[in-house]
This record gives structure tokens, sequence and C-alpha cells, in this order.
């Protein structure tokens, strides 16, 4: 579960630090007093995408960090095949912010997008608009299904997986068998041709091009480096007026002064390293120049070498890289080309198999998925009396489709919430107040089904009033039995459920702040009757209190 959320130089917030109870949180206060900026900064640490806007005026960066408690998940070996410290039950997930980039590190190292998500998906689940919009479209139901189902026949999932795409890979092999087929003698040859040209090449590396260049300036100036370096090694080592002589004779002056003066011993012992170190580059200037010959026959062989590389980059790329790249395609090309007809009707006949298997397979994942569609219907119809739709209907309709990625199913989630209404798609639910009930419905079922540590519920009370507020406090509060729950809520029979209650508020003064404050004894109260009555007076006080105590 999330312990604690930290702040600082987020959106309208300089600085916080929010310590969450591990059952229900609820987070209220006045419209527009920023009451989703928590929710929003949690989504934001677990999110790969992250706007810059929430960076405060002003300020170079916004730092979020979330400090996780872990008594469900073994993620030792996850851990340590990612170089990730393990600080026991305890995980600090970090996100920093700046103008130009966004870092995310969990137990201090930095990670990526593809391993946040594997961790989000075991700690955290937020129910937002975003969220309603998508358990309401059908290519979303099955996956909804399957993830409930998972245990049953997830494995048989799997294994479809893999043998279609063995189906694909195989039908790829086909289609490009048939079109070799029809490939021309002379485009073969041609193929052949380049092939061969770029492979009798044999080009060294990527670079040989660069470093035979490099090498052709060095004969090309043989002469003149020669001269350079070895008037250089004499200016340093000649016998006569050089300047290791010259440094030698100050050495001595310096090394008289120093025995007479213990301050200039660190000078003395400078000019003794810098004596070294002009007598070790006279040397290498001696072996450079000594070395260094005009070899007239590497010189041509490098010329020659370089036009034909210039020649392979003209025809088949800009760069040597490139020209790999090309010599590798056409081989494969003309390995494709070389099925024959028998090679078709075997892979054809492949194909054919793989699909009858596949056909086999989707069959039993369809009488799966029909078992379990009438379970989970059930499940959440008996969910949406408790919620105060006593007259709702619910079915998980499945329904045959071509063989597809998932199966051969087309899944979607039927509702009629008034008796003469037939059956419809969950989209064209109408109500505000049906939708969030059949949202924390839903919610429910597969949240008391999964492992996850959190689940936020950002204003699941949109629409509803009285009787329906008090099933879904009711079915909110016993999901926090199961999981840590937060949620934004405008309504007091909601908000007095919680096991802590945050308050936000807004300061519009020199410049506008969002204070977050825990309320306890009256001042809880106090919220809770504004949020009855609009204002606090004797009557609203009197009905808070009654919410606490029942």
């Amino acid at each position: 579960m999330i312990k604690q959320l930290k702040l600082k130089d987020y959106i309208l917030i300089d600085e916080l630090t929010a310590n969450f109870h591990e059952g229900l949180n609820v987070i209220t206060g006045e419209t527009g007093a920023g009451k989703s900026i928590l929710i929003s900064a949690i989504d934001i640490a677990f999110s790969s995408r992250v706007s810059k806007e929430v960076i405060k005026n002003g300020r170079d960066k916004a730092v979020i960090e979330l400090s996780i408690e872990n008594n469900k998940h073994d993620l030792k070996q996850l851990f340590e095949e990612n170089g990730i410290d393990d600080f026991g039950e305890e995980i600090i997930l970090s996100k920093e912010i700046t103008q130009s980039s966004v870092r995310t590190r969990l137990n201090g190292t930095l990670i990526n997008q593809d391993f946040l998500k594997q961790i989000k998906s075991l700690f955290l689940d937020i129910h937002s608009q975003h969220q309603t919009y998508v358990f309401m479209q059908p290519k979303y139901h099955i996956t909804l299904l399957d993830n409930y189902a998972k245990d049953v026949y997830g494995a048989m999932l799997d294994e479809y997986g893999v043998l279609y795409k063995k189906y694909l890979d195989t039908q790829k092999l086909l289609n490009a068998a048939k079109n070799s087929a029809d490939t021309t003698e002379s485009q073969i040859e041609f193929l052949k041709f380049q092939v061969n040209e770029i492979e009798s090449a044999e080009i060294q590396s990527e670079t040989e091009d660069e470093d035979l260049n490099n090498e052709l300036e060095v004969l090309e100036n043989a002469e003149k480096l020669k001269e350079l370096t070895g008037s250089s090694y004499w200016a340093i080592n000649g016998d006569d007026g050089s300047i290791l002589e010259a440094l030698g004779k100050i050495k001595q002056n310096i090394s008289k002064a120093a025995s007479m003066d213990k301050n200039l011993e660190e000078l003395e012992q400078n000019l003794v390293d810098a004596i070294e170190r002009l007598r070790d580059a006279g040397s290498e200037l001696r072996d450079y120049s000594q070395n260094l010959d005009n070899d007239t026959e590497r010189l041509n062989e490098i010329q020659e070498r370089l036009f034909l590389l210039d020649k392979l980059k003209r025809k088949y790329g800009g760069t040597l890289a490139e020209v790999i790249q090309s010599g590798q395609k056409f081989a494969e090309e003309l390995a494709g080309i070389e099925f024959s007809t028998q090679n078709v009707e075997q892979l054809e006949a492949e194909v054919t198999a793989i699909y009858k298997e596949l056909e086999g397979l989707a069959a039993k994942i369809t009488e799966k998925r029909q078992d379990y569609a009438k379970v989970l219907s059930v499940y959440i119809q008996e969910k949406l009396e408790h919620l105060e739709l006593p007259k709702a209907r619910f079915e998980i309709s499945v329904t045959q489709k071509a063989l597809a990625s998932d199966g051969a199913d087309n899944v979607e989630f039927l509702i009629s919430t008034n008796v003469s209404e037939d059956l419809k798609p969950l989209a064209k639910v109408a109500s505000g107040g049906e939708i969030s009930r059949v949202m924390l419905a839903i919610k429910s079922i597969f949240a008391q089904s999964d492992d996850i540590d959190t689940v936020i519920f950002d204003e699941i009370d949109t629409g509803i009033s009285g009787k329906a507020s008090q099933s879904v406090a009711d079915e909110i509060k016993e999901l926090a039995k199961y999981h840590q729950i937060m949620l934004i809520t405008h309504q007091p029979i909601i908000a007095s459920k919680a096991d802590k209650h945050f308050y936000v508020r807004k300061s519009q003064d020199d410049e506008t702040k969002v204070e977050v404050y825990v309320l306890t004894g009256d001042n809880r109260i106090k919220a809770l009757a504004e949020l009855a009555g609009g204002e606090i007076n004797e009557q609203s006080v009197e009905f808070a209190k009654s919410l606490i105590e029942a």
C-alpha cells in the first residue's frame, strides 16, 4: 500500500507530505480547491507520460516521491535482475520532472517505462473518468473477462497466443514462398551479383573507410610529419642549447636556492617532474619520427581500397553501415527465393494444420469464456442490487468471430437498469449515477479477485444521492477490507466512512497555494456538516455526528 506521498514544487504546492492509512482514505474540499492534486500526483508517479505543466511556476523542477509498503509480492528476483536495491518491505518510487527530462527511480535506481508498468500493475489501480470510458468500450470487455478468469484458462490463452504467432509466421513464409515462385531468372541473377559484389569486398567494419582515410592522411604527409617531429625532438634533446639542457641548469639553481629556503622545495619537485615528462615526450617524438616511412606501396593499396568502398557506397548506401545492411537484405531475399514448389506445398500443409489446432483451442477457450461470463454476470448483478439498482439486469455476451490474436470471441457487457427496457450495450447507459454504480460494481468484483494493493476512485459518487449514496459508501467500505482505498467524494455519507480524512484548501493571497490537512474530531464533523448542508449550522452538525456514530 502507499504509505506516504511527498511533493515539492508540484503545480500549486511548494512542499507537502501526506501519510495514508491502510483502509479507506477520503479526500474532500471545496469545488476547485485542487482535490485531484493528490490523486494525479500518485498517478503521474506511476505514469510514462508526464506534462511539464506540473512544475510550479518559477521553479526548475517538480518532485514526486512515494513510499510503498510491500507485504504481498516477492520482488527480490525482479529487483536483482534489474540492479535495484531491495529495502525489504519498503519501496521508494520517485519522479523528477524538469523542462527537458523526466527521471523515474525505484529505490534510487533509474528505471525504464516497461519496468514501471510492471510495478504499477502490482500496486495501483486507478478508476478515473478515462477508465470509465475504457470500461464502457466493448473492445476492452474481453480483456476484463479474461483477467477475471486468468487462473482458470489463462494458461490456455498463453498457449493460444504462442500458436497464433506461429500461424502468422508460417503464413508469412508461405506468402514469401509463393511470391518467390514468380521471380524471374534475371532477377535472381542480379540479386546473386549484388550479394557477391558486397561479400567479396570483405568490409572489415562500418568505419573501415574512416580508418583508412586517417591512415592515408598520415602517409601523404609522412615527410612533413617526420620533419616536424624530428626537429621537435632535437629542440628538446639536442646536444647544445636544448630545452632539457636549459631546464637542467634552472633545476640546479633552484636546488641550491631550496637548500637555503625550504619554501622552494615544492617548486624544485615540479621542475623535476617537468623535466621527466619532457624527456618522455622527446623519446616518443624520436620513436615516431624514426618509425615513420614514406610507404608508397601502402599508399596505393589504401587509395585502391577507398575507391572500391566509395563505389559500393554510391551503389548501396551513403555509409558502409548501409552497404552492409543492403548486403544482408539481398542475401535474405535470395534465400527466400530458393523456395521450391515442394516448399510451398509443405508450408500450405503446415498452415492448415496450425489453423485446425487453433480452431480446437479457440473452441475450448470459448467454452470457458461462456461459463465465466455467466458467473461474472451474476456477481455483477448482485453488486448492482446492493448498490440500489434492484431492477438492473447485467449480462456478458460472448459471440463468435473469425480467429484473431485473442481467440474466436466477441465479448460485450450488456445492461438494462429498467424493467421495461431490453439489454443494451454498457456504453448506452444514460444516467451518470447509474454509470458510477455500474463501474463500482465491476471494479469491486475485479479488485477482490486480484492482488492490487491500492485502488483509487476519482469521484465515483457522480450523480448519486440519498439511499444510493449509502449503498455506495457501504460497498466502498467493504472493499477497503481487502485493499487500501483512496477516493475523492462530495458525499458526506461516503466521507463519514473514512479511516483517514484529508481536506484540501486553496488560498489566494500573494500567490495561489493548495494545502492539505488531516481532519479529526470537531474539524472532521464541521467538514462533513459543510458537505451535507452547504454551511455549518446546528442541524448539519448533528447530521454529521450521526453519520460518524452510525
